[in-house]
Parts: structure tokens; sequence; C-alpha cells
């Protein structure tokens, strides 16, 4: 069956599905039907030849019956388009389409005239006929009889036609209340000769017209039977008429019935619509004359009733009624216009909607939007007049899905379009804001970049009318832009190291597979750029959204609006945005804007002007020639991308002189508006800032010197509450105090750069910046007066939270100072200490005691992003293709930017602490109460046990969390290595968190993020690895952990391996080779050197050497999770491992055995005395990494060292909480599978293990019963060999027995070789002890089972039986009399055969003696096997087992 086409079919899906309806021949649904027409009187087969010959016929040669088809004309095309040549003929070019005249021409046949009827027009007594005005109109007849269209003129004479006839029926009197009134008015109709006359007064056949009758007067016949018909009706009662009726219907075919209910249809709203508009117009003696022939109306109203009932009666012979003028919303009237025709489909739409339907809740519904974006629930009836009812799919439910949205965004009307786009603007503008995140199932935002909104908004921006296209870039704005993010960002810029910002790049994808490429040498050899031009826009949008606009052009396209266009001032502000999140995007892209042709010129030239008028109306109509904070704000992130990109902003496009232009006078004397002008002089000071953090734009500094020494000293009125714009100013001043803190650090790095361009020799070395110490060293007592006087305003609660906004900028500017202070030649240690204990004493300690202060620290964890978990909700509406930050309603709830977050104060304070600490090792004993207040613990114990989680939305907060972390462990250790190294006693409390600040610095150092690669390399320098902080090592603890595992009520063994009492010593030594540990694991991060000496630069306020303000693509965090396995994966990798399986190498490489020495010992103190920070490693990816002690080398695992340590570390793998999580059908992290891992641990222990037990529990680990039989088979199968040397005793196996013996198997193969093994001698005790108890236990289990098995089941045990019957050594008695092995050497026997058990020791004077008994009892009870569920239908086998 053929379906319907549906809205969303392709033309590729509606071509498909023509051709497949005209293969299948199916009849079409519709046909076309030509209705005769009455002026060519056509008539029957039989006249057809006679009126032929009696009609003029016009023939001209070669002249065809028939017109021939004609081939549709191209389609219009532009004048342009078609060009003329001079020598082209007119002529030739016309007989082109149009060889011959018949291609117009055909037959020219007479009109028949015969039956056409000639009525004169009446005459009077006037001169002139009477002038028609249109008003007089409105009671003229409007159709015709066959439904056309009729002039003024012939509707005038068809009214009065009409009149005559009925005063013609007046004057017959009494007459026409006889039944033979409808013949008279039918005569006069005929004598009229005028159908429309008839039609008009009611009395006319509706079924019978005549047509096909012979002769002149087949319109008399027709009303002949017509008055029959009538006179029959009225001779029958009702019941008489609704029987005859029925009996018609039951004969008559049902095709018929609807032929004729559809005739009635057609003229039944005619005569409706007829008699109801001239009844309204009627006149007095009109009403008279109805009055008179009253009995006509009565018959011909009882006629439509019969009619009526009829169809609701048999109304189920129909699926659908025909749409009559009673069932229409309204009656169309003649004076309308093109309402002369009724078409009831149309008017359909105007009837009444039905309520909504009320569908339960747990059936999802489709969304539906009003025109704001606002989601209309799906039960609420909404008014007709707001216009979100259409001819949808769902008519009775208000509003427009996104199909509906994406069709109505392609429609040729204009206002349709922009209506559509701004929709869907609103809707991902409060998408991105949350709203739909509880009421909606799945992204919004995901569904529409499915749906190709992308390409839609692209193709929109092509739109030739300003309107469309101000439409799609707003549309395009909200697709890419979020406000919320972009004032975060700019909230954060003013706190240490807040212009640094990750690009905002998709996550890494793995590329595709090119196997079955047949050009894979080809595809290796291209480059990434020729790759990405090789993929289609489709592919490229689908990864990355902005690498897919970039692809599509939009660049070029943007520039023209800008240039050409010029839009108004909210399609502009659109544009600019747009710029800055594709400059975010990374500095390719930021490169990319840069060398768009034009396009940063335009936006130079006309929105940051260095001269502009001012705008006489406030919003300016158009913002071209005027400064726009967008603009600089574009510069400002367009600097942040690189030191050459920020070069060519300052150089090429001229922002020098334009920030000296905004820069040099008052925002209120900038012909701006007030707010605009203080957001422009606030973006200019920070893209000075980050110009400044390169080293560059430093003589400016000095230019315009005083302006920054007035806007300097007019600080305070940021305290003053009354300020209107109190916000506006205080983001302005932070900007400044970057910029104050980034030109000291420029001017501080001026004296080594000297010394270097001195010393270079000729070798490349950055100059010297124009700006010196000398320049800035008399802003520090201004901005330091500054800052006592914020201290004092804390007390003010109108000030207060001023002052705590620009305090960190205060601090962070003085840490720069001291900082770069202590380095330059004039350093004066004396005055300087004075001058910090003096600041300790008037500013840091009253702050830090303040109430102000404290209540804010109290917000500490619930403001952390890793503590606190609703801090920072993933955000729904973030598509992987469009990387976001999640900051939508980030002032409403807790989190690390709002402003009642204590990390910017705490950092800024943090950081001066250690610059005087560094300077001042006195003063590290007053700041000891920062680090042990309630709250910093609180949060350090909330972050030790924590997981963070890493994504875009994360790690731009994560970068400002981890730097207040790493402060205040450069705090304790300052403090702990301070006490220590001067013979102080360490204070209890600081003794007490030492574990505390180790377990921390642990966490975070797994943690830290791309661009932090100095504070890794300084954890791992002072505190990972410092005995200070390990305080279980000099505290007695190793032997709190041989006390703790030592077992005194057991006798001692004397074992191979060490016990577990022995971990003690391991740990004592581990604990003395500490430092040598740190030498190792900073050898093997060697590798990430130029990335901490980059990252210390920029920490280190060395600006001059920064080369990027971005940081590098957020793929994870610096090191990997398993970063204490390093060494033994470097081993492993260096060994050559390949193809899974082990190699032999000779000589290990020249350290190789103390760095595996170190490693292990670094992980035994681990999982010793800090599991919860190896916790984020899963056992398997544990027990992986361990395996690279036995693949790397052929002897590495015999070395006394490392079998001791990893004999420590074994049976520390296999307690039991251990062994529980260990879940070895996870593939670890690396591997495809364990079992791939294990396949090459097998053949690595056939070719070097020697018989090693260490080696061999390793083997026998993965064997358990609970894991991956695929193990099993390879020992028992391919690798048969290796039980010939697995000769792990029972006691020195740390996993109990039962966990590889129970539950019993269930794989036959695997049984198989179990009892092949068994019973061909492969598998002996002595060889194997452990496998060869799991075999025995697994076979007896088998053979013996009570279960029902399958046939196969079945089977097999019987052949297992049988050869067991035939068996002659003492495999037999093992296999049919089990002994489970004790802890302690004892046997427990199970005698299957008697039902009893027996006790047998080895080496026992009693074992003869227990052995008879039980022979002795198996003869008394010599027991049927068969009976132990072991007989089947094909075998049954009874075995005696006797001595």
């Amino acid at each position: 069956m053929l379906r319907r086409p549906k809205p969303t079919d392709s033309e590729a899906d509606i071509l498909r599905e023509q051709n497949q309806f005209l293969t299948s021949g199916a009849p079409s649904a519709a046909s076309v039907v030509r209705h005769p027409v009455k002026r060519r009187g056509e008539a029957g087969k039989d006249g057809g030849h006679r009126e032929e010959s009696q009609k003029d016929v016009v023939t001209i040669e070669d002249l065809p019956d028939e017109l021939p088809s004609l081939t549709p004309a191209p389609p219009k095309k532009s004048k342009a388009t078609r060009v003329a040549f001079e020598d082209e003929d007119a002529e030739e070019r016309l007989d082109t389409h149009d060889h011959h005249l018949t291609a117009v021409l055909s037959r020219i046949v007479e009109r028949d005239t015969s039956s056409v009827p000639v009525s004169l027009p009446a005459f009077t007594g006037m001169a002139f006929p009477k002038v028609l005005h249109r008003s007089q109109t409105t009671g003229l007849m409007t159709l015709s009889s066959n439904g056309g269209r009729k002039s003024i003129f012939s509707r005038q004479f068809a009214a009065q036609r009409q009149k005559e006839a009925k005063t013609a029926l007046t004057c017959s009197g009494e007459e026409s209340q006889t039944p033979a009134a409808p013949a008279e008015k039918t005569l006069s109709c005929e004598s009229n000769m005028e159908t429309d006359q008839c039609e008009a007064a009611g009395d006319r056949p509706r079924l019978v017209s005549g047509q096909g009758l012979p002769g002149p007067n087949s319109t008399v016949e027709t009303m002949r039977i017509h008055r029959e018909n009538r006179a029959n009706l009225q001779g029958m009662s009702q019941s008489e008429i609704v029987e005859e009726q029925k009996k018609l219907l039951s004969q008559l075919d049902p095709r018929l019935v609807e032929f004729v209910r559809s005739r009635t249809a057609q003229s039944f709203p005619l005569s409706a619509s007829t008699s109801t508009t001239s009844g309204d117009k009627r006149s007095e003696n009109d009403q008279s004359e109805s009055s008179e022939s009253k009995p006509l109306g009565v018959s011909t109203s009882a006629q439509k009733t019969q009619e009526v009932q009829m169809d609701e009666e048999d109304g189920q012979l129909s699926s659908s009624r025909p749409v009559t003028s009673k069932v229409l919303p309204v009656n169309p009237q003649k004076e309308w216009v093109h309402m002369d025709k009724v078409e009831s489909e149309k008017l359909e739409w105007m009837s009444d909607l039905p309520a909504p339907r009320r569908k339960g809740t747990e059936k999802a519904m489709q969304a539906r939007f009003d025109f704001a974006g606002t989601l209309i629930p799906p039960a609420e009836d909404l008014p007709t007049h707001l216009g979100l009812h259409h001819h949808g799919e769902e008519p009775e439910r208000a509003g427009y899905s996104l199909q509906e949205l994406f069709l109505l965004s392609r429609s040729q009307i204009i206002q349709q379009r922009c209506l559509a786009l701004s929709t869907l603007a609103n809707i991902l503008s409060k998408a991105r804001a949350g709203q739909y995140r509880s009421v909606l199932t799945g992204s919004v935002l995901s569904t529409l970049l499915d749906a190709g909104l992308l390409f839609l908004l692209r193709f929109a921006l092509d739109d030739g009318v300003e309107g469309g296209m101000s439409a799609a870039v707003h549309a395009l704005n909200a697709l890419l832009v979020c406000s919320e993010d972009e004032e975060c960002l700019d909230t954060t810029f003013s706190w240490f190291r807040g212009m640094v910002s990750f690009p905002l790049l998709p996550s890494a994808q793995d590329e595709e597979d090119d196997e079955d490429d047949p050009c894979t040498d080809e595809i290796l050899k291209e480059t990434a750029k020729e790759k990405e031009e090789r993929k289609s826009d489709q592919e490229v949008a689908t990864k990355d959204v902005v690498k897919g606009l970039f692809k599509m052009k939009l660049l070029p396209r943007l520039r023209y609006i800008l240039e050409v266009v010029r839009p108004s001032p909210p399609v502009v502000e659109d544009i600019l945005e747009i710029l800055t999140r594709i400059a975010r995007h990374s500095s390719s892209s930021a490169t990319q804007l840069l060398d768009c042709p034009r396009l940063m010129g335009t936006v130079m030239t006309e929105f940051v002007p260095t001269s502009w008028t001012a705008s006489s109306v406030f919003p300016p109509q158009s913002v071209y020639g005027l400064p726009l904070h967008s603009a600089v704000k574009l510069l400002r992130v367009l600097a942040t991308s690189g030191r050459h990109a920020c070069a060519r902003v300052f150089n090429s496009l001229g922002a020098r002189e334009r920030l000296s232009c905004l820069l040099s006078a008052e925002p209120s004397e900038l012909l701006l508006e007030s707010s605009e002008a203080f957001r422009v002089t606030t973006e200019a000071y920070r893209l000075w800032a980050v110009a400044t953090a390169y080293g560059q734009a430093c003589q400016l500094f000095i230019d315009i010197y005083p302006a920054l020494v007035r806007t300097l000293q007019s600080a305070h009125r940021l305290l003053s509450s009354s300020e209107p714009q109190l916000h506006l100013h205080t983001q302005r001043h932070l900007a400044l105090l970057s910029l104050l803190t980034h030109v000291t650090h420029t001017a501080g790095c001026h004296q080594e750069l000297e010394a270097d361009m001195i010393s270079s020799q000729g070798e490349e070395c950055p100059p010297p910046p124009p700006v010196t110490w000398s320049h800035v060293t008399g802003l520090q007592a201004l901005l330091l007066g500054h800052l006592k006087g914020f201290l004092k305003r804390l007390d003010a609660p109108a000030e207060r939270d001023s002052s705590l906004a620009v305090i960190p900028a205060y601090l962070i500017y003085l840490e720069a100072y001291y900082h770069q202070l202590s380095r330059q030649r004039c350093f004066k240690p004396v005055e300087t200490l004075q001058e910090l204990e003096l600041l300790t004493s008037e500013v840091l300690l009253p702050l830090m005691a303040h109430f102000a202060v404290k209540d804010l620290m109290k917000n500490l964890k619930s403001s952390s992003v890793v503590c606190n978990v609703e801090s920072v909700h993933r955000d729904p509406e973030s598509a992987p293709a469009l990387p976001g930050l999640a900051c939508s309603r980030w002032r409403t709830r807790p989190g690390l930017a709002v402003p009642d977050s204590p990390f910017p104060l705490l950092t800024g304070l943090g950081l001066l602490l250690e610059t005087i600490t560094r300077i001042h090792k006195g003063l590290c004993s007053k700041f000891s109460g920062l680090l042990l207040s309630e709250p910093v613990i609180g949060y350090l114990r909330s972050y030790s046990v924590a997981s963070p989680t890493l994504s875009h939305s994360r790690a731009w907060l994560l970068r400002h969390e981890h730097h207040l972390l790493y402060l205040l462990l450069r705090l304790a250790h300052r403090l702990v290595y301070t006490l220590t190294v001067t013979t102080v006693p360490l204070e209890p409390k600081v003794a007490l968190y030492a574990s505390l600040y180790h377990q921390v610095a642990l966490v975070l150092l797994s943690w830290l993020l791309p661009g932090s690669e100095f504070l890794a390399h300084e954890l791992l320098s002072t505190t990972i690895f410092s005995k200070d902080f390990i305080s279980e090592g000099h505290s007695g603890g190793p032997e709190a952990v041989e006390l703790g595992e030592l077992k005194l009520n057991e006798e001692p063994v004397n074992h191979t391996s060490p016990s577990l009492h022995t971990v003690g010593a391991l740990l004592r030594e581990a604990c003395t080779e500490l430092p040598s540990i740190r030498g190792c694991f900073l050898t093997h991060l060697a590798h990430l050197d130029s990335s901490v000496l980059s990252s210390r630069d920029s920490y280190l306020g060395r600006n001059p050497w920064v080369k990027s303000h971005l940081l590098p693509e957020l793929s994870g965090p610096i090191l990997p999770l398993d970063w204490p396995f390093l060494p033994l994966i470097s081993l492993y990798e260096r060994a050559g491992m390949a193809d899974g399986g082990g190699r032999a190498v000779e000589e290990l490489p020249h350290g190789a055995l103390q760095a595996v020495t170190n490693c292990l010992q670094w992980l035994l103190l681990l999982e010793v005395w800090r599991g919860d920070a190896l916790k984020v490693i899963p056992p398997v990816a544990k027990l992986a990494r361990l395996s690279c002690i036995f693949l790397c080398s052929s002897d590495l695992f015999l070395e006394r060292p490392v079998q001791r340590l990893t004999w420590g570390l074994f049976r520390l793998l296999t307690r039991t909480s251990c062994l529980d999580s260990l879940d070895l059908n996870v593939a670890p992290p690396g591997l495809a599978s364990f079992e791939d891992l294990y396949l090459a641990l097998l053949s690595q222990y056939e070719a070097v293990s020697l018989g090693d037990r260490l080696f061999g529990c390793w083997v026998l680990l993965p064997l358990q019963r609970r894991y991956s039989t695929t193990m099993r088979l390879a020992v028992f199968g391919e690798h048969v060999g290796t039980l010939r040397s697995l000769g792990v005793p029972l006691d020195q196996l740390s996993i109990p027995i039962e966990r590889f013996t129970s539950p019993p198997e269930d794989s036959l193969p695997l049984l198989h070789l179990y009892f092949r093994a068994l019973v061909t001698r492969t598998l002996k005790p002595s060889w194997c002890p452990v496998l060869y108890v799991v075999a025995l236990s697994h076979i007896n289990s088998f053979i013996f089972s009570q279960d029902a098995a399958a046939q196969e089941g079945e089977t097999a045990r019987c052949r297992m039986l049988r050869k067991i019957y035939y068996l002659t050594d003492e495999c037999k008695l093992k296999l049919m009399d089990y002994k489970r092995p004790l802890c302690d050497g004892e046997f427990w026997e199970t005698c299957s055969t008697a039902g009893r058990a027996f006790t047998l020791r080895t080496g026992d004077s009693n074992t003869d003696r227990r052995r008879k008994g039980g022979e002795e009892e198996r003869r008394k009870g010599g027991r049927d096997l068969s009976s132990s569920g072991c007989s089947s239908s094909s075998c049954s086998i009874s075995i005696t087992v006797s001595a």
C-alpha cells in the first residue's frame, strides 16, 4: 500500500514515491472530469453527426483536429540573462520554438446556439437607462447556474427577469395556491428561456439536467419529469417517503448514492445563500408576494427537510457529509471580494477549534513554543487572537513545534521567515538559560544542530532583505554566544591569571579508521589541513560548529553585512559578539579573523574610531563612527590568543592610538552615553593589560601616566553607596589595577633583559621594555594607602561589598611589587623586611581577623567546584560540537565566581603570603592561623576524598580553585620546613594535619590542568615526596602495620615468600629512599620541561617570555591518573613489547633496576598509607601496570628487591576487599582487554619464569571462577605446558581456594580439558597443586551433580564415567573421592559413594586404617552411580566401586 507524502519528505522521497505509483499501475485517487458546457450544446452519440453537419466548420490544410501538446516554457529569467547577437535573425529565433501554425490553431467549430434562449430588454419610459451604482448590486444574483462569475450588467438583467417572473406569479391570484402553481412557475421560466431565473425561484431539478436528450425541447422534457416527481412526493406521507428512500438506498450502488449527494451539495448551498441574501434586502412588496406563494415555500422546505433527514439516517454509508452553509462558520455575502465561489475546505479552518486533547503524562508530547520562546503546556487552551494556532498537525494546540518553525523559516514571505528565525533565537536563548531543563527531555540545542540549524542560519544570512538577514544574525548569536558565560569571564579577569583561558575546542575524538580505504597510504601523507579540506561541510560542522562556519565562508559574509549593509545597532552588537566567540575557539580561529580581508579594518574604522561626534539621541540610531565596548572586547580576545596576534592588533590595526584617545580623558568627556563610556574604558584597560602581560605597549604607560594617576586618586568614589553606576566603576577600577600589576611585572624584567642582551653576543633574545622599575616604584605607596582605607571601611555595611570586591586586586598588585622588588639591584633587605613586618601587622593580620573575612570563609566549601557538586551544574544544552562554560543563572546559585565567594580574596592573600614568607621566613608562624582555621581544614578534608570531573564547564573554574589549593600547600610547606630547619618544635596542630596536607597534594597533582605544569613540578619537588608530610614514616607507622597484620594465633611457618609482617620493614626502607624516589619521578617527567618553563614564565610574571595567554587544548590533566606507575610503563615501552607477547631483554637499560625499585617502594607506601589517593585507579589497572614487571625483562622479577616489594604489593592487592573490587572483565585503561595481556603473561611465563612462584601467583590470580573462561581455556589449551612449572603451593597462595572452585564449572569445553589433563597425567599435584585441586573439584562436582542438565551435558557425564571405569591408577580413586584441601595441609575427603566423611591426613599413621574403613563401607553399600543423575536415554551405566 502506497503511503501519503508527508511534510518531512524531501524532493527525492516524493519523486521515488511517484515512480513507485506509476510502476504499480494503481488507479489515481482523483480524476479530472470535464463538465459539459451548455452553450456548446453537447449531444448524444445518435445526434452527434446530425448536429455536426449543421455547423459551420472552417478547415485549414495540414491542421490537426486537436491542439498539440506544447512543451512547458522554461522558468522566467532576468532580462540580462538573454544575450542577443547582431547577426541573429529574430524570425529564426522564433522558429526554434514555434515551427508551424499548428502550434496555435486547430479546427474552428461554430458554437451551437439552437438551444440558447433569447431575451429582449424590458421597455421603460426613460430616455436613457438608469445609472447603476456598485452599492446597488447587493441584491443582485452573484452566481450563475454553473457557478461561474458574471458581470454586474448581466446580473442586473437576471434580477430584472426574476422580478418579472415573480410579478407573473402574483397576478395568477388563487391559481398560485393550487398544485398547478409549480407548473405555471416552470412555464414562466421556460418562456423566459433562462435557467438562472428558475434557479432563483427555487424550482428546478437538481439531478436531471436534460443533457443527452435530442431536439431543442430537452429542457421542457426535463421540467415535465421534475413535475411528475414532485407530484408523486406530495402524494406520499412522510413514512412512505422514508421507506421508499431506504429501499432505494439498499438497491443502488453506494458510489451512485455518493454521486447524488455530491450533486445535492453543489446546489444546496447556492439556494440557501441566495434565499438568505435576498431575504435580508427584501422590500415590502416582495414580502407580500412571498406570503401569497407560501404553499410553494412549504413544499420546498419539506423537501429540504426530507433530504437532510436522509443524510442523517444513512450517514454511515459515507465517510464524511458534504459541508453545507448551515455548518460553515460564516455565510459568504455577495459584496465580499473573491467570495463568489464557496470553498468549504478553506472555510472549515474558520470554525471553532476543539478543546486541546489531554494526554497522559507518561507519554511524551511534542513541545510547542510561542513567539517569545516560552514552552506552552500541552493542556493549556490559549485564545486564538494570539496568533499561535495554525494549520499544522495539531490545530487545536497553540504554538509552533521546532519542525514547524523550520518549515516556516523557508517561507517565501519575508515576515514569516523573520518570525520563525526570531522564535528560534528566543528558544535558543531560553534553552541556554536552562529554562527547559526540568520540562523537556533531551537537549534543544543538540536537536536543532542535528536537524541542520547551522545550515539554515547560514542560508538565511544570504537573504537579500535586511530584515531576514538581521533575524538570521540574531539567531546565530543565540546559538553561539552565551551572555552569562562572557559575563563570568569578565568578572574573573582581575583575578590571579584571570585573563588566561582555555580554548573552546570540542573534545578530541579519535580519527575514523581508514583501513578499508584503498588510498590509505596517500591519506597518511596528507596533512591535517588537507584532511580537513577533504571533508564536507556537514562532516566538519558535526564535530566542530565553528570550523563548520569557517568552511561555509561565514567571515566574508559578516564583513559584507558590516561594511555594505550597515545594519542597525542590535545587529552590529550581535555580529561583534559572534566574532568574539569565534576568537575564543582557538588561536587558529583568531588568526583567521585577523586574516579575513577588510573585516578587522572595518571594525577598527567604524567601531573603534580615533575621533567621533556626540549623538543627538540616545540610544543612537546608528553606531557607525562611535566607539563600542564589544569591538574593544573583540580586540582583547584576539590579543589573548598569542603574542604575534597582540602585536598585529596594536601595530597593524592601530589599537595603540585608539587606546590613547579613549584613556586620556575621563568617561564623562568621551561624548558617549554614560554606561557605554564606562564599558568602553573598562575594555580599553583590559586590552592594554593583555598587551602589557606580553611586555608590549609599555611606552603608552609613560605617555599617559598623569591620566592614570588622576584616575587612581578618584578611587574613593567607588565606596559611595549612592553612586548609581557602582558596578561599572568597580569593574573599571579592577581593570586598571590589573594593568598596573602587569606593568609592574614587565618593569621588573627590564634589568634581566638588559643583562641577557649584553651576554647573548648576537643570539636572539627579547628586547628590554621601555618601562623600567623607576617608572612603577612610586605607585606602591598610593595603592597601599588605598588598601588601608578599604580595610577600615569593611566595618561599614553599605561599603563592605565594594571593598571586598577590590581588595583581592590590591593584594595581587602588592605581591607583584614585592616579588619583582626582590630581584632588583636596588633591593635593600633590611628595609624591605621591616616594611613587610609593618604590612603584616597593619594590614594582613587585621584583614585575616576581620569578621567580614571570617564570614566569607564559611562559604569556602559551598563555593568549591569539587566539594559542592551543585556549584556547577552540567549544562544540559551543551553540544559536543559547541562547548560552553555552563554559567547559566550563576548569580543565583552557589559557585566560585559569585560575589560572596571567598576564593578571589583567599587566592590574593595566599599569593601575597607566599612572596612574603619567601622573603621574610620569620613571619611564617604568624600566618599559621589561616592554615589551621576550621573552614580551611574542613574544606581540605572534603577535597581529599572528592572525585573531580573534567569538562569545559568546570575547567575554567577548577584552575582558580587549584591556585588556592596550591598556595595553601605552599604555605604549609613553608611553615613545616621553616620550623624544621630552625629546630623549633612543630606546633601540635601542624603535625596533626601533615598527612591531610599530603593527601590533598596527591589529589591535586592528579587533577592539575594544562598550563599548570609549573605547579605540578613544585608539588613534586617540595610536598609530594617530603618526609615531613608523611608523618607515619617517623611516628611508628611501619611498626603499626606489622602489628596490624600479625596473626598471633598462628604457628610460624617457613614460607619462601615474605609474610605480611615484613611489609613494615619495606615501608621503613621506602621512607629512607624518598629523595631517590623523587629524583626517579622527576627524571621520568623530563618530557614536560618545556611546558614547565612556559608555565613558570606565566606564573612568575616573566611577561616578555610569555607566548600566549590561551592555554593548551583541554584534553585531560597534565599527569595521567596512574602516574605512580610511570617508571614501570616507561620501562615496558622501552623494552619494545610487540604483538602482545613478551620478548626477553638480555640487558636492562642503565638505572632500570633502581627506577623499578623506587617505583615499587612508592606504590607500597601509597597503598598502605595513602590508599585514597589511588582510588581513582581501578584495581584492574593496578594489576595490569604491575604486570609490566614480568613483561619488560626476562630476569627483572628475579631481582631480590623487586621480588620482596612485588610480594608485598601482591599480598595487599589480594586482600578480601581488594579481590571483591577486582573486575578483570573490564578492559584496563589503554588496553583492548585484559585477556590479551594475560596471553602475553602466559607466553612470558613459559619462556622465562623458571617456575618462579611470584610469577606463578600472578598467572593464577586471573584463573578464579568468577572471571572469564577464556583465560582458563588458554591455560589448559594452547598453553598447557605451563602446568608442569606452575608449582605454587596452596599455603603460599594468598587467595582462598574457594574462589577457584566455587561455583561449579559449567563450561563443557573447559571440563573436557580438565578431564583430559587429569587422565593423561598432564596435571599432577606435584607439578601444579592449585590447578590440580581445581580440576578435581570441578570434575567431581560435574559427575555427581544432581542438577538437571542438557542432553549434551548428560552425554559428556556418561562418557567421563565410562573412562573413569577403565582407569587403573590412583587418579580413578581421586576422581571418585575428591579431597578438599585446607589451609594447614589437611584434606577433607568427601566420599560420595558412601555418603560419609573420612579424614585423611598426609603422613598420618591412621591413614591406612581410615582408608580401609572407607573401602569396607563402599563394599557394603556399593553405589549405583546411575542413580546420581548420570543416566540418560542413550547411555545407562552402572559402576560398583570396590577395592
